[in-house]
């Protein structure tokens, strides 16, 4: 049997496992997007290997899934680094990726994936040295973050690294062989603002996309069942995510208030846990605690720590109203699941998500910056039963229809063989290792 074909992937922020620690700094949705996509992508023949930073006490090697494996090369120390300034450290990591790969030898790679701009550097570094395309995913532009956050600009450039990242973004862009925005405004932002002035041929739209064979809807008797198993009463409006400002969790809180005054049997339940926080999500947990208590609804917001992966599922489909409130969010991927578990979903226009939804069907949507539209947009789905169900019933299908990884390995796997991609003065149709050959 022949070699299956190569694929490399780089995420190297974070905690990247295969089995994904939600909750842990710099880890969340962009490490399922990296291991659902790369599974998939195996599916169809390829070895994915997914190379990472190695830090603490982690393997350099880690297998995931058949054809999906995990390599980590060391930079920067033992020490877990914040992706804001891994980037100083990444020269560092290509030179010890580039040693990892001559050890393993094997075949070359047909292609680079890279997630985020720490890892398009990288991603752009050894495709160079590799002589061998990259695409770039960014999952989220440090320019629109920039002029989506709240808080002083010297503050916020301190903490972000806004100024380099851009920097380094802009290089990226026009370097890399192909970019993949998740969503259409992302793709507008990249052709349009003068920072990045990327060419429209080098852009591509494409979602996420969600595990259809874990998230999925179950019958209204089953959903009160599980409400019941986990301990809750009334009617519960779910939040989920990690812990960070930009999540709106504040503004959530302040629209609830409203939201509380109308529906007595209402609690708001934010998952928002960290195994391990540090000091300032300590303080941000304790900030939206002292917010609700001011606003008089204390007792009707219930703070959960970690949820367990294999748990939520059940905790998208117990609850009767799913809230994304992000003040920024490139996508919402969270939002998606829980559309496919059958959740009545709330997504905020301060991400791409809303508009590939039909307003009233599949979801309802609203600026979170406004806590009265926000309030509003939950209040109408608790109170009126048939457009709860309709946004459950349809949401479900949108979310099959449209977002899951196997349609969405084949777009990227289409990206990766499109013909411009063939080395300048290359014959197009003679396949040499390290080029992707058109289809």
């Amino acid at each position: 049997m022949p070699s299956p074909r190569r694929v490399m992937f780089i995420s190297t922020h974070g905690y990247v496992s295969g089995e994904v620690e939600f909750g842990k700094p710099d880890t969340g949705g962009q490490v399922v997007y990296v291991l659902e996509l790369a599974k998939c992508i195996a599916r169809f023949g390829y070895q994915v290997d997914i190379f990472t930073r190695r830090f603490e006490d982690q393997p350099e090697q880690e297998d995931v899934a058949p054809g999906v494996q995990i390599l980590r090369a060391p930079c920067g120390g033992p020490d877990f680094i914040p992706k804001e300034t891994l980037c100083d450290s990444i020269p560092e990591w290509i030179a010890n990726a580039m040693e990892l790969i001559e050890r393993r030898g094997g075949e070359p790679y047909q292609f680079i994936n890279s997630h985020y701009w720490d890892a398009g550097l990288a991603g752009q570094g050894l495709s160079r040295r590799l002589e061998i395309p990259h695409i770039h995913t960014p999952h989220s532009l440090g320019a629109w973050k920039r002029e989506n956050m709240d808080g002083e600009p010297d503050v916020l450039e301190k903490q972000y690294n806004f100024k380099r990242r851009i920097k380094e973004e802009r290089i990226v862009f026009h370097d890399c062989e192909a970019i993949v925005a998740t969503t259409a405004q992302q793709r507008d932002i990249l052709l349009g603002d003068p920072e990045y002035d990327v060419s429209r041929d080098k852009v591509h739209v494409v979602p996420p996309g969600y595990d259809d064979t874990r998230f999925f809807p179950v019958s209204t008797a089953t959903r009160q069942a599980l409400k019941q198993q986990y301990g809750y009463e009334g009617r519960i409006v779910l939040a989920v995510g990690r812990i960070a400002r930009n999540k709106g969790y504040d503004l959530l809180i302040k629209a609830m208030q409203k939201v509380c005054h109308r529906h007595e049997d209402v609690k708001l339940l934010l998952a928002i846990g960290s195994t391990e926080p540090n000091k300032q999500e300590r303080e941000m947990v304790k900030e939206l605690k002292t917010l609700s208590e001011k606003l008089g609804i204390g007792k009707r917001v219930i703070f959960e720590d970690y949820i367990p992966d294999d748990a939520l599922p059940d905790y998208y489909r117990l609850c009767d109203v799913f809230a994304l409130s992000s003040r920024y969010e490139p996508f919402g991927m969270t939002a998606v699941e829980a559309m496919a578990c059958g959740a009545a979903t709330v997504v905020t226009t301060e991400g791409g998500l809303w508009e590939r939804l039909d307003w009233g069907l599949n979801a309802l949507y609203a600026n979170p910056f406004d806590e009265f539209e926000y309030g509003s947009a939950i209040h109408h789905i608790l109170a009126h039963d048939r457009l709860s169900q309709q946004v459950s019933r349809n949401g479900s299908h949108r979310a099959r229809a449209d977002f899951t990884w196997i349609g969405i390995a084949q777009q990227i796997i289409r990206i990766a063989k499109a013909p411009a991609f063939q080395m300048e003065d290359e014959d197009p149709t003679v396949h040499q290792p390290g080029v992707i050959a058109p289809t």
